[in-house]
């Protein structure tokens, strides 16, 4: 079993175009720390945390309509940056 297939197997799984203030609403309530992203073929794309998208809303350029692709987009770009 491969990573991805581990991620796919476990965790909620949210579209990558949800916001990141329904995001948190989700993770409040399903009480967890993480949720599985998946594009638009319900292939799992990656994951993130409550503590990146705390971050990422405490931002000055934050908006309440930033999706969870933008916050992978510029967690990415950090990455390969750092």
């Amino acid at each position: 079993m491969s990573a991805v297939d581990d991620m796919a197997a476990n965790g909620p799984r949210v579209s990558d175009d949800m916001t990141v203030e329904v995001a948190l609403s989700v993770m409040a309530g399903a009480r967890v720390e993480y949720l599985l992203l998946c594009d638009g073929d319900d292939q799992c794309t990656g994951s993130i945390t409550l503590a990146e998208l705390a971050v990422h809303r405490g931002s000055s350029a934050y908006t309440d309509q930033i999706r969870l692709r933008d916050v992978l987009a510029v967690l990415g770009a950090a990455c390969l940056d750092g």
